[in-house]
């Protein structure tokens, strides 16, 4: 079953640690876009950390 892929700017939907995936924009990620972020429910998802683009992030 593939993981549900959430946006830059979305809300989380619970807690956890999660991951950037891709960039929505289609861009190339980098070495630090491996790093995983914990989220609480309903925090706002970050732009990836080391570009600052929007990104696609997955539970980790």
């Amino acid at each position: 079953m593939a993981q549900h892929t959430y946006r830059t700017g979305e809300k989380a939907p619970e807690g956890g640690k999660f991951k950037v995936e891709s960039l929505v924009s289609g861009g190339r990620l980098s070495n630090q876009d491996d790093t995983h972020v914990n989220m609480d429910q309903g925090d706002t998802f970050p732009p990836s950390p080391s570009s600052n683009e929007a990104a696609n992030w997955v539970k980790a």
